[in-house]
């Protein structure tokens, strides 16, 4: 079978890697800049006998996809800044439930309305911590087309597989391009569904030993009985304020990211066996980053890349070890400062850690990291 080249915008392509894992349900409200999600859902999802929903607001379009996750489904929906803010207890609820779904933010600037039509990565905290109470995250950022479909098809396998809500931050600026990709053919990519439970409905335990990363667990409706609250809750679903339980629920939410760190550790590395100026940087900005880190190399300058395509679980053992070889590290985003704060605290060396940030609405150039960058060999 011949490849299928296709010129996409970063949505586009977003909507297509969401087909291509197996996603069935959608649900959401359009939001710029991610309304191309939506849109190219709304037209796909029909075609493979998927549904698709635009509900009244964000709150209502999350809710549908807690909904329909907790029923089998594979389910997604997409938004931005407001959209966002709005989803957060919602995400909480994802979170104490285990329930799996992918939600894609195309950020924008802010805060409150903000830049519409404008790009940032203004919501990279806010994707860690949004929601209230001790939880974990996953986030994803993609920095080029192709990124956008391949790793939205890796948010569904993490989604499934850690049995919580998996975040895709995208950004106006990847959302709207169009680059050319080939379309990866089936079964070129790995796509995951977790296992059904094989036990007789009566030795079911929805929240049980074996029904976590990787494990079995059902679907509502599918003749197992089980409870589903966003209060902390027993094995079986059911509330409780028992002590020892609360530890035991709190400790399983914690366990499923800390206790897989490697397998979630991706960071993608350019020119960093003897860089001594390494720019650390992830989705639009890292394309700058690298083109400076190259006009940097052939000016004399050993610079490195650090791009985390995987951004949380922050890699804190990969930036820990970059900054105790190099001279100085600079953070480049489109932000006023926030994964910076992440280096800072990795940094056990007091290596000097520079930022080269921008937040009017624009791209931040390759001329002003370089100018950062030359600072930092001073």
């Amino acid at each position: 079978m011949s490849k299928q080249v296709a010129l996409l915008q970063g949505n586009e392509a977003c909507a297509l890697g969401a087909i291509y894992a197996g996603c069935d349900f959608f649900g959401g409200y359009p939001i710029t800049p991610s309304t191309e999600v939506a849109e190219e859902m709304a037209l796909m999802l029909p075609r493979s006998g998927g549904k698709f929903i635009q509900m009244e607001d964000e709150i209502a379009g999350i809710g549908t996809v807690l909904g329909a996750a907790a029923a089998g489904a594979k389910a997604m929906t997409a938004t931005s800044g407001p959209g966002f803010s709005l989803m957060m207890e919602l995400l909480g609820y994802g979170c104490m439930a285990e329930l799996p779904c992918v939600i894609v933010n195309v950020q924008r600037g802010g805060p409150s309305t903000g830049l519409p039509t404008k790009g940032a990565q203004a919501d990279m905290l806010q994707a860690r911590w949004g929601t209230h109470g001790d939880h974990q995250a996953i986030a994803l950022c993609p920095s080029s087309i192709e990124e956008c479909f391949t790793q939205t098809v890796k948010c569904f396998n993490l989604a499934e597989r850690f049995r919580m809500p998996v975040l895709l931050m995208m950004d106006e600026f990847i959302g709207h391009m169009r680059e050319k990709m080939t379309i990866p053919q089936p079964g070129e990519l790995e796509t995951y569904t977790h296992p059904r439970p094989k036990v007789k409905p009566a030795e079911y335990r929805h929240f049980g030993e074996g029904t976590g990363v990787g494990g079995a667990y059902a679907a509502m409706g599918s003749g197992y009985r089980f409870n589903i609250t966003g209060l902390t809750h027993d094995p079986k679903g059911f509330p409780t304020n028992r002590a020892d339980e609360t530890k035991w629920k709190m400790d399983r939410l914690r366990a499923k990211v800390a206790d897989h760190l490697p397998e979630l550790t991706e960071v993608e590395r350019e020119f960093m066996d003897d860089a001594e100026i390494v720019i650390f940087s992830y989705g639009a900005a890292a394309r700058t980053a690298q083109q400076a880190v190259r006009e940097a190399r052939a000016q004399g300058v050993k610079a490195g890349l650090l791009r985390p395509t995987v951004v949380w679980p922050f890699p804190d053992q990969v930036v820990t070890e970059a900054l105790r070889q190099a001279r100085a590290m600079v953070v480049a985003e489109l932000n006023q400062g926030q994964m910076i704060l992440e280096v800072e605290r990795a940094n056990r060396t007091h290596t000097r850690v520079l930022p080269a940030l921008r937040y009017d609405g624009e791209m931040i150039t390759p001329a002003e990291v370089m100018n950062v960058i030359a600072e930092a060999a001073r």
